[in-house]
């Protein structure tokens, strides 16, 4: 089931095309990881999905609803913390809270304390919002997307500027909430590293433009580890790996590398090989393609299309 669909969703600002012709789709129980540069129009998008602002051409489908009222309807079903949230610097948390429970309707009186226990928020007292850590307000933040019992949160670079152990404390969250309440989530940063720590799912976003959508058993295989040899032959080096080695998982890198996904703990076996049939070799090491690389090439190719 589809949470959430957009086809061909676009957005203008005068000259500037901030979103164009993105269409992606966020299946029930995703962590959806949008990964972007800053400026790269995620932002944007997640403020076109929660109605903060309002797309120029496309369609847009939450819950199985597309029309104004279905729309309004089914983010009643949804929590978001899009940019920081218009919270009051001089009421304590509680306080905060409880303004935009009566301020929605929400009848349940217990809104405002689970919602604070679940971010583990509750021993802050008297202390005022504008006395908060960044991390106090980033949690704050999510227990406001929480007070409605969503089955669907959007949160907009949760862990941007926040210390490691906020970023743990987020990430642990989240994931919990995932499992637990099976809630779904569309997570927006610009560090692959750490959405790839949860994210079920990934949309890569450039220039307002949706390059690529693949799973995290997708990344993972862009990005696994592998050997990699340093050969004065690759053409002939290659015919040695498949007709005397038998793989087949490999590919050429540059002028000089081969990068070898099977067997590639065999490395004393392969370097045999290779120097038995006259393929001088100049180095071999285990690696990973980085996720960091992996994204700039994925940027790079976009931008370039």
């Amino acid at each position: 089931m589809d949470i959430l669909r957009t086809r061909n969703i676009t957005k203008t600002y005068g000259k500037t095309t901030a979103v164009e012709n993105v269409s992606l789709s966020i299946h029930k129980g995703d962590i959806y990881g949008l990964i972007g540069r800053n400026g790269a129009g995620k932002t944007t998008l997640m403020r076109m999905i929660t109605s903060l602002t309002f797309a120029d051409s496309g369609e847009l489908e939450i819950f199985g609803q597309t029309s104004e009222s279905g729309l309004n309807s089914a983010r009643k079903r949804m929590g978001s913390v899009v940019e920081m949230p218009a919270l009051y610097p001089n009421l304590t948390a509680v306080q905060n809270l409880e303004y935009y429970r009566i301020l929605r309707g929400i009848p349940d009186k217990n809104a405002v304390k689970n919602a604070l226990k679940t971010v583990n928020l509750t021993d802050t007292g008297k202390k005022k919002f504008k006395n908060f850590s960044l991390g106090m307000k980033q949690r704050l933040g999510l227990a406001l997307a929480l007070l409605n019992s969503p089955d669907f949160i959007i949160l907009d670079e949760p862990i941007n500027g926040l210390d490691p152990m906020g970023i743990v404390e987020m990430r642990e969250t989240i994931k919990r909430l995932n499992a637990e309440r099976s809630i779904t989530f569309m997570v927006s940063s610009h560090i692959l590293s750490e959405l790839s720590l949860i994210a079920t799912r990934y949309g890569i976003i450039e220039g307002g433009r949706l390059i690529k959508e693949l799973t995290a058993a997708e990344l993972q295989e862009q990005c696994q580890q592998c050997l990699s040899v340093k050969v004065d032959d690759t053409a002939k080096a290659s015919a040695i790996i498949e007709t005397v080695l038998g793989i087949t998982k490999y590919k050429v890198v540059g002028g000089d590398e081969i990068r070898i996904y099977d067997k590639y703990d065999d490395s004393s076996e392969i370097t045999y090989q290779l120097n038995a049939n006259g393929v001088r070799v100049s180095g071999v090491a285990v690696v990973g393609d980085n996720l960091e690389e992996y994204f700039v090439s994925l940027v790079e190719g976009g931008r370039k299309a």
